[in-house]
Formats: structure tokens, sequence, C-alpha cells
């Protein structure tokens, strides 16, 4: 009959004296290593979260007011001995109180009022002030409604930057160079040389293909360029190569695991093109600028990273953006106005092919629409606004065919 003399306190002393030791073999080579001893460990991948770029940690109201008794001085003879780079407006909160005249002499042979400093020596000029004022926040408020220009938005693209080994500039095929973000290129020649650039000429169903070839080859020049069209899951066009240029990428790299972001133009089709990669809805796509609001992270294979970015736009001027897709047109203040730029840039005999009327000017264009498509306001006038929002719509979505030659590009 076997007897068991150790109970299980002196199980647990003994296996923590072994537990120390490693196990060695009778050559003395280590065979088994020791509990957190281990010098050999797997190299795995840490994903990267949204967390390690916030530059602000939030505290409770509790300990900000703990924190204030500790470090406030109590009396004169206290001292705070180490202050650091806290700001005093969190130690002390008294707020100042207003300094308070006293009226009694303001008036009288003995009187001390003084004169108010205007910023306007007649009403005229007052009148130009305002005026000046009023179209300062005019331009602000248009300002603000361009997708892709807030400082959130920048600071977006940057992170994505820095988290890519290859960043993927899109490109809208009927105006490459329209839509080029010259600031992401010189930020990646001064500061970031160890990262490849490529180009992706998306939309390349809209324009004729030789004006694709031209474009791939004036482009190809600075870095590689690939022709591309993400019209649905099941209509694409250009995945395979863009996919033999970042396993080749990834060769060049030796590195077991790549970091693909996607930069360029609102509206541009940047998550269209990685939902095409990777053959389902992972991104939020529509056909209208600012859907991405955030940086998305998107595994494509077990060492290949895809980083979405929201759209950057490198332009002030507001009837440019409205132009380049980068202003939902339900926010376009006077879209009227557009219509001109809109012919310009078309052409009458793409508009006369896309609506099936004939016109000669703007208004004749109002009045033809208004009459086929019943777009008619209250007394039987044409509903301006509501047929330039069509068009400009219709130009934003590809119905309205125009492109840019590279011949006219390179002679401007």
């Amino acid at each position: 009959m076997k007897v068991n003399f150790y109970n299980a306190k002196k199980l647990k002393y003994l296996n923590m004296l072994n537990s120390g030791k490693a196990k060695r073999n009778s050559k003395g080579v280590i065979t088994k290593d020791a509990a957190f001893q281990k010098r050999d460990a797997p190299t795995g991948r840490i994903e990267p979260l949204r967390s390690w770029f916030g530059n602000t940690k939030v505290v409770t109201q509790n300990e900000l007011e703990e924190y204030r008794n500790a470090v406030k001085s109590k009396n004169p003879y206290d001292v705070l001995l180490s202050t650091g780079n806290v700001p005093y407006s969190v130690i002390n909160n008294e707020v100042k109180l207003k300094k308070k005249y006293d009226l009694s002499n303001a008036f009288g042979s003995k009187g001390q009022s003084k004169i108010p400093k205007l910023g306007y020596s007649s009403l005229e000029e007052m009148k130009n002030k305002c005026q000046k004022a009023k179209e300062s926040n005019v331009s602000t408020a248009r300002k603000d409604k361009i997708k892709g220009q807030s400082h959130r938005i920048w600071n977006e693209l940057y992170k994505v930057i820095d988290s890519s080994d290859v960043v993927v500039h899109v490109l809208d095929a009927r105006d490459p160079l329209g839509t080029k973000c010259n600031q992401i290129e010189e930020f990646i020649k001064n500061k970031a040389q160890h990262k490849h650039l490529v180009y992706v000429l998306n939309k390349v169903d809209l324009i004729p293909t030789s004006f694709t070839s031209k474009w791939l080859k004036l482009l190809g020049k600075e870095h590689p360029c690939i022709a591309y069209h993400s019209n649905s899951l099941d209509n694409h066009y250009g995945k395979e190569n863009l996919m033999n240029l970042l396993r080749q990428l990834k060769t060049l790299y030796k590195k077991d695991n790549l970091s693909v972001g996607f930069v360029g133009y609102p509206n541009s089709g940047k998550s269209s093109i990685i939902n095409t990669l990777r053959g389902k809805d992972v991104c939020k796509s529509a056909p209208v600028p600012g859907e991405t609001r955030s940086w998305q992270y998107i595994t494509l294979t077990k060492d290949l990273y895809l980083i979405d970015c929201p759209g950057v736009v490198p332009i002030s001027d507001y009837k440019q953006a409205v132009l380049r897709g980068a202003i939902r047109i339900e926010n376009v203040e006077e879209p009227d106005d557009l219509i001109p730029d809109v012919i310009q840039l078309a052409g009458v005999e793409a508009i006369e092919a896309c609506y099936k009327i004939k016109f000669s000017g703007v208004e004749e264009l109002f009045e033809s629409i208004s009459k086929k498509y019943g777009k008619i306001s209250k007394g039987g006038e044409p509903n301006i606004d509501l047929i330039s929002k069509m068009i400009l719509h219709d130009l934003q979505r590809g119905k309205i065919p125009y492109y840019k030659s590279p011949n006219e590009t390179q002679s401007q």
C-alpha cells in the first residue's frame, strides 16, 4: 500500500523550489527553460490601434479635484518643489474679476472721461468694414462644407502615411493632375523616403483608352502607375496588376507583413478599390464625398494589410472643389453660378447628348430641361436651383462625360 507523505502545501513548496531551475541533460545542455527565462520567443505583429495616436488623457472630475488639493499651496510658507509642465490654471481655479471703474469723477469740470477708440473714422469706412467681414464669413462657411479640409482629416492622413509601408495615391482618371495632392508627395520625399508611392488611375472606364495610355505613360515617369476601375464587386478591372505590384514590393521590403495605405481626393474610389481587392464590402463606400470619416484597417491576406483613409482636399477654390466632387451637391449654395463652368468643362455636345436637348445658352438650357423633365416651379418658371443641382449631380456621377487631355496639361 502506497502512502502519500506529501500534502498539498508541501507539493506547492517543492514545485516553487524546482520552478526556478532549468532542466539539463547529462551533458549539461538546457533541455527545458526555467519559467520566465525563455530566450527564444515567437515574433508576432502588433495591430495598430487608434489609442496610439491620442494626444490627450481624460481624467475624471474627482481626480482633477484631488490633484488640485494636493498641489495647491495653502500658505505662503509652503513651497511647490516640482511644478513640471502643469499649467497654473489647473492648480488655481479662481476667476479674475474685472476692474471696477469709479464713475463719480467722469463728468463735470474735473471730469476724467476718455475718448473711446474706434476702428473707423466715418460711417462709410464702418460700412466697408462690415461688408468685408460678411464676405469673409461667407467664404469661411463655404470652406467648411468642403470635405477633406479640416485639421482632423489631415491628422488622419498623416497617421495613415506613418502606419503604411506603401502609399497608394488614388487619382480620378478624368482629371488626374487636378485630383493629385502634392503635399503627400512632398511629405514622402522629404520625411519618408523609405516608403514607396504608387499611383492608381481609377475610373478609366469614363475616358477613352487612348487617353488612359497617355496618362499612364506621363504619370509613370514619376512613380509606378496602374489603370483601374471599380464599378462594383463583379465589374472591375486592374485587380491582378495591383496585386502583382504589391507582391513585388513585399519581396523588395523583405518583411513578413506589409501595410498599404490608400490616400487621395474625396470620392476618388479608395474604399471601392479596397472592396474589390477584398472581394466583399468591408469599407463603407458611396458615390458622394466624405463617406469615410476615419481610417480603417483591413486584413487582405495573412501578410498584407490595407488602410483606408478619408479624402483630403489641398485646394480652397470653391468652384473647383464642387466640380471635382469634394462637396456634396445638396450643400452647394447658388448652384446656378456653376453651370457655365460645367458647360466649359464638359462641352455643349456632351450635355445635349446626355439630356437629348438642344440649347445655345444657359437660360435656354434651363428652359429645355424644365420642359422635358417637368422641373417647373410656381408660375410656370423653370426651377433653376433644382435643375442646376441635377446637372452637377450627373457631372459627379459620370453621366455627363468629361476628361482632360494630357497634351493640354503639358502645354499649360
